[in-house]
């Protein structure tokens, strides 16, 4: 039987990028149409990708600028350090739209991308509800209007299954109708790593494609198809059961090729006692071992490359139908605390009269 090429599921682009070179390592060179530039500041891991046509033929993602600011102290989901991310994006966020050349009196449009009722895909939505809306007051009672504010009109479109509707053409007609300046939309994504599930925030002026990160593209929200500046913001709710197979292996590994690094014999602290539950354990690349030494822990399945393996994870569970979509049991909480995030982090870029001290009485 002949073998279909697989591909992870991903929205983010240094994803996107990492698959190219894992499964062609031989043509690094053909990255040149893509510059990375990382930052770390503070507790954050800032990435800002930009791809050019070249780039975008190679990994699958349209030419543009793609931002990722990430955390994993974002799981814990405290207040305070929301409040600092929400500062980051909203920089990130003012730094594209003054790329874009976008003036203070433009008109936008939020639209919260997914579905309410399902609660992985309901950051859009929520990150809606919690956002400071002026468009009324600029139409309806002028004076009510403070210094620093900007027109701002947001909307949920739903989904196809509750609507009936193509989401895009809601998008496209009220667009028609209102004629915002730009447009910002936000949507939960899937990733291919455990790793950025709940702790990385993507940031692009590529548009977006409905649907994409369960594989149910919809029709194009873009520049190309509105004419005007659309910026997506998302974080990866989800993943694929071939991901967290994956990632479970390469965990076995690392965790192996720590003990023999510190001297234990390998396999040996799998026991439960005197082990701390509680204590968050992070593995690096720097943890796996050697190619002989993966082949004698777990044999054939060890000495396979990444794409291979998942390649392999995909062909088990695909006619068992265990191929599932996977989010954390405290997404509840998650989607809460993320859309408070984005909320804060798009009033503070969208209003020069909201800044990191006083967010917090803006959100709904």
């Amino acid at each position: 039987m002949q073998r279909r090429e697989f591909k992870p599921r991903t929205d983010l682009a240094v994803e996107a990028r990492q698959m190219f070179i894992e499964q062609n390592p031989d043509k690094k060179h053909e990255l040149d149409g893509i510059i990375i530039n990382e930052y770390e500041e503070e507790e954050f891991k800032l990435t800002r990708v930009v791809i050019d046509e070249q780039g975008a033929e190679r990994v699958g993602k349209k030419a543009g600028n793609y931002i990722t600011v990430e955390s994993q102290q974002l799981r814990r989901l405290e207040k305070d350090f929301g409040r600092k991310s929400a500062t980051i994006l909203a920089q990130e966020i003012k730094r594209l739209i003054e790329k874009h050349k976008i003036p203070m009196d433009a008109k936008c449009l939020i639209v919260g991308l997914g579905n309410g009722y399902v609660t992985p895909d309901a950051l859009g939505p929520n990150t809606v509800n919690k956002l400071y809306v002026t468009t009324h007051l600029f139409n309806l009672h002028p004076e009510m209007v403070g210094e620093g504010d900007r027109s701002v009109s947001a909307f949920t479109p739903g989904v196809m299954g509750l609507t009936g509707m193509e989401t895009s053409d809601i998008i496209f007609g009220v667009v028609n109708k209102t004629n915002p300046d730009f447009m910002i939309v936000v949507d939960a994504l899937a990733a291919r790593s455990i790793d950025r599930v709940n702790t990385t925030l993507q940031l692009s002026d590529t548009g977006i494609n409905p649907g994409s990160g369960v594989g149910n593209d919809r029709k194009e929200v873009s520049k190309e198809t509105l004419n005007i500046p659309v910026f997506s913001i998302g974080i990866p709710t989800v993943v694929d059961a071939v991901t967290i197979t994956n990632d479970t292996i390469d965990y076995i590994l690392k965790h192996f090729g720590r003990e023999m690094e510190e001297g234990d014999q390998p396999g040996k602290a799998l026991t439960p006692a005197g082990m701390d539950f509680g204590e968050r354990r992070t593995y690096t690349d720097e943890d796996l071992p050697d190619e002989e030494a993966r082949q004698t822990y777990l044999g054939i399945v060890g000495a396979l490359k990444e794409d291979e393996k998942r390649q392999l994870i995909r062909e088990v569970l695909r006619p068992t139908g265990h191929n599932l979509i996977v989010t954390p049991k405290e997404v509840d909480e998650v989607i809460n605390y993320m859309s408070e995030v984005v909320a804060s982090a798009i009033n503070q870029a969208l209003h020069e009269s909201i800044n990191a001290e006083n967010a917090k009485h803006f959100i709904n």
